[in-house]
């Protein structure tokens, strides 16, 4: 019995060291039902990518945003400090259009080619970071629509997090605010 003491002592030191491996749950399909974790808006009713972010312990029930730059924000932001699955992008090179970017296309963030700087907004008017899954794909968008190549561990806090300008009708500021309010009153 004594001989089998240093053997099973040793069989629980290396069952110890065994890395924890994490399944990456599979994406979820996209539906009407499906809103934006920021804005709560419907997904659908918004062109451009999409980002599905899977947090560890609620399988099935991934974060859904209405646009790849919210969700990577998501994951940059300092606050935020749940453990992440998987994300997934919608893959614009299998994408019918930009303002249906399918429902089933996703491909891991990590493993995209990201378009940065393009000539593109997203569903929520800001402008968009475009995932590919092949990087031809990613070169083509950008010799039409312009912007960079990245890969997600390269794209920095400030172009996601970063505040974007005012669309023209509100930049005159609160005088063009009350005479709009005024005419609505009317």
């Amino acid at each position: 019995m004594r001989r089998f003491v240093p053997l099973l002592c040793l069989a629980l030191l290396l069952g110890a060291c065994k890395e924890e491996v994490v399944d990456r749950p599979d994406p979820v399909s996209m539906t009407a039902s499906m809103v934006g974790h920021f804005c709560q808006m419907n997904l659908l009713e918004h062109p451009g990518p999409k980002a599905q972010v899977h947090l560890v312990g609620l399988p099935g029930t991934p974060l859904f945003f209405s646009q790849v730059r919210d969700g990577i924000a998501f994951l940059r932001m300092p606050e935020q400090n749940y453990d992440i699955a998987t994300v997934y992008v919608s893959d614009m090179g299998r994408a019918p259009s930009w303002d249906a970017p399918g429902a089933e296309n996703w491909i891991e963030a990590d493993r995209a080619h990201f378009v940065i700087g393009s000539d593109r907004a997203g569903g929520m008017g800001a402008p968009e970071v475009v995932p590919f899954a092949e990087l031809s794909a990613a070169q083509a968008f950008v010799s039409q629509h312009g912007g960079r190549v990245a890969a997600l561990d390269e794209i920095t806090g400030a172009e996601v997090l970063a505040p974007i300008e005012a669309a023209d009708d509100f930049a005159d500021g609160a005088d063009n605010f009350k005479t709009r309010l005024r005419a609505l009153s009317q």
